[in-house]
């Protein structure tokens, strides 16, 4: 927005043909946004963009706006290019910027009226106009292919591996400090950047400039939500991890219980909402992901005796819903009986309101959510305390009965149920979603296709999981993430194939609970 502010005050006209093509997202969005107009060159969406200046019109600026369309392949928009001539055929329609300088996609103005789920400049302050007091990004590892695995003992090697060649490098680095001023030492040269022993980073260079030696510790092993519906073993110790964030704070013991909603950061053009009570990754939600927990850890020091600030079940842990938004929502909606919980759940549903996302969508891809006074406040809150009950036990739903199809072949179950990519069903040309290919012995039939309008970052929850649960090597470090040890670890072969079966009773009935949801009918 300050850019297209700048633009606005720089040229007297701007002509915007907008070719679309963003293939970022998926479904019937990517279906509308059409062919790619530089074929496999990008998948971002293309526009044709004149500026023009004309000094006899100082002080007036115009804006001139053209959608190619909906639904086009790469040929007929450039068939539709190629028609137009000149820009004097283009049907240009006349925009004026709001306030905020939007183009096209304006922001609805009723958002700004809504409480903020999180405000960054009074982080931690109670008495803010904010439902949460503290948020956060997901953790950064930079080394995703080291600190992660579905397997705990390749995780445990790759690294106790690393915490080893890193204190030799430390003590060569120590050597060297001693014979020659540390202004003199290139940290970028010296370092071995042998990718099959090690991933530097900026912070792991900091730290053996500053001689911290590393210490390998079993204890730091943890789950994480790493994608939607797709936990992995994570090495959660700050030396190797880039940017850790408030996720030590969020989850500072092995047994520290959490809730954390998490959407998507800011520029994302499809914006959804998730609920874990793991560590969150970094990229778990597009374009960065931001957790709102439900409780704080405090230190001993940070304690408050604040009668507000409700005191939660562990020592130290706190809830994160301010004192300022419990006081309004109680007033707001005239009762005193409304408890942090409530709050933080009516926001998990409030997040999955389909009149929400649609009427805000502009508001949510350009600022973090603000979360209205729904008219009714209970059957909102119980939709998404519902809702997160779902999300949180996805692995223990029920299974949705579909068919299943065994090949003849009498295997080992430690062997049949072994996954290595799983693949959509043909139908001519066409993938044939009611039918999944788990493996060379197993199919599976009967998929409602109603299941896949259950989307979370982007695509179907479903497809989370034939996306993530597939076999893959690093390229750089060689390091293998393969699925079925997450299984094997377990005792559980079925697990993986249990796992798509439950992902598709949690779409189905999210999609219920989603659509049963009452208008917003905001009070006043």
């Amino acid at each position: 927005d300050g850019v297209r502010k700048c633009l606005g005050e720089e040229f007297t006209s701007v002509y915007c043909l907008n070719l679309r093509g963003d293939q970022r997202t998926s479904g019937d969005t990517s279906r509308r946004e059409g062919g790619k107009i530089f074929g496999s060159g990008s998948r971002a969406q293309i526009a044709i963009t004149l500026f023009v200046k004309n000094p006899l019109k100082n002080g007036h600026f115009s804006l001139f706006y053209s959608n190619i369309g909906d639904y086009l392949s790469r040929d007929q928009k450039l068939e539709i290019i190629s028609k137009f001539g000149s820009t004097k055929n283009i049907p240009w329609k006349t925009i004026a910027p709001n306030a905020s300088y939007d183009w096209i996609n304006q922001r609805d103005p009723a958002f700004e009226a809504f409480m903020p789920m999180g405000d960054k400049t009074n982080k931690g302050n109670s008495n803010v106009g904010a439902i949460f007091l503290e948020y956060s990004l997901g953790i950064n590892t930079n080394r995703d292919a080291w600190t992660y695995n579905y397997s705990k003992s390749r995780l445990i090697k790759t690294m106790s591996d690393m915490t080893y060649f890193y204190n030799d490098q430390l003590k060569a680095y120590q050597k060297l400090y001693r014979t020659s001023p540390s202004s003199n030492i290139d940290i970028d040269k010296f370092v071995d950047n042998d990718f099959q022993k090690v991933k530097w980073s900026a912070g792991l260079k900091d730290n053996l400039q500053r001689n911290t030696r590393a210490v390998f510790d079993r204890l730091c092993i943890r789950n994480s939500l790493y994608r939607p519906f797709s936990k992995l073993n994570l090495y959660f110790q700050k030396q190797f991890i880039e940017r850790t964030y408030k996720m030590d704070h969020l989850f500072p013991m092995p047994d520290s219980r959490n809730i954390c909603i998490l959407i998507s950061g800011l520029g994302d053009s499809e914006p959804s909402a998730l609920i874990t009570d793991v560590i969150p990754n970094l990229n778990c939600q597009h374009s960065g992901c931001q957790s709102f927990p439900l409780y704080i850890y405090e230190t001993p020091d940070e304690r408050s005796d604040d009668l507000f600030q409700g005191t939660a079940k562990n020592s130290g842990q706190r809830f994160n819903i301010t004192a300022f938004s419990l006081k309004e929502f109680r007033a707001g909606f005239h009762d005193q009986k409304i408890t942090e919980e409530d709050i933080f759940y009516y926001v998990y549903g409030i997040l999955h309101s389909q009149e929400y996302k649609s009427r805000f969508a502009a508001n949510l891809s350009k600022m973090l959510p603000r979360i209205p006074f729904a008219k009714d406040f209970w059957t909102f809150s119980k939709a998404g305390r519902k809702l997160a009950e779902i999300h949180l036990n996805y692995e223990n739903a029920k299974f949705y009965p579909i068919k299943e199809h065994f090949d003849q072949l009498k295997l080992d179950e430690k062997k049949l149920y072994l996954v290595e990519k799983m693949k959509f069903g043909k139908k001519v040309k066409e993938a044939d979603k009611t039918m999944i290919h788990y493996n060379s012995h197993i199919t599976l039939t009967g998929i409602p296709l109603e299941a896949y309008e259950y989307i979370v970052n982007g695509r179907s929850a479903i497809e989370w999981i034939m996306d993530r649960y597939q076999l893959s090597t690093d390229k750089d470090s060689g390091i293998t993430n393969d699925p079925n040890d997450w299984a094997k670890e377990r005792n559980d072969p079925k697990y993986i194939l249990n796992l798509l079966k439950s992902i598709i009773t949690v779409s189905m009935e999210t999609i219920k609970i989603v659509k049963s949801l009452p208008p917003l009918n905001e009070l006043k």
